[in-house]
C-alpha cells in the first residue's frame, strides 16, 4: 500500500513537473509577453447605426475616428427607397459637382465616393464595412425618383473621420 502512495506521489509529480515546463513564462524565449504587441497597433472598428427617412440621413453619430467603418443602414421610410452613399468631400453640399438630373456626380471634381447601400426599401436595413481615413465626408443620397431628387430634399449629413 505504501508503495502505491509513493509511485502515485511520484507520478503526480511528474505530470506536475511536465505541466509546469510547458507553460512557458515571461522570460521564455520563444513565447513573447502578451504585452509586446502595443494596443495602439489594434485597428480601430466603430459601428454607426443609420436612419434614412423622408428627407433626411440620421446617424446615431456624426462622427468616429478612423478606420474601419460598419454602417448600418435602416430605411424607416415611409414611403420612398432610399440608399445611403459615402463621399470623402472637402465641398459645401451646394458646391458639389451635379449631373444633369440634379443628383451628385459621384464621380466630380472634388468627389471620392467611398461607398454604398443602393436600394433599402422601406423597412429594410443594410450593412456596409468601410475603412475610412481621417477627413471630410458627406451620407447621402442620391436617388433621383420621378423628378424628386432625394439629395436637394435634404437627405445628406456631414460626418467626419477624426485621426
Amino acid at each position: 500500500m505504501r508503495r502505491t502512495m509513493i509511485i502515485s506521489f511520484l507520478a503526480a509529480l511528474a505530470v506536475a513537473a511536465a505541466v509546469a515546463g510547458c507553460s512557458g513564462s515571461a522570460a521564455s524565449p520563444t513565447a513573447p509577453p502578451a504585452t509586446a504587441i502595443p494596443a495602439a497597433t489594434a485597428a480601430t472598428a466603430s459601428t454607426v447605426e443609420v436612419s434614412l427617412q423622408e428627407w433626411a440621413v440620421v446617424p446615431a453619430s456624426t462622427s468616429v475616428p478612423a478606420g474601419t467603418v460598419t454602417f448600418n443602414v435602416k430605411n424607416t421610410g415611409p414611403k420612398s427607397v432610399h440608399e445611403m452613399v459615402v463621399v470623402k468631400t472637402d465641398l459645401a453640399p451646394e458646391a458639389l459637382p451635379m449631373n444633369a438630373d440634379g443628383s451628385i456626380n459621384e464621380d466630380g471634381a472634388g468627389v471620392e465616393a467611398i461607398g454604398e447601400v443602393e436600394d433599402v426599401e422601406v423597412g429594410g436595413s443594410k450593412q456596409v464595412t468601410l475603412d475610412l481615413a481621417p477627413g471630410k465626408y458627406l451620407l447621402l443620397c442620391n436617388i433621383v425618383d420621378g423628378g424628386t431628387v432625394h439629395f436637394k430634399q435634404g437627405m445628406r449629413t456631414a460626418f467626419e473621420v477624426t485621426p
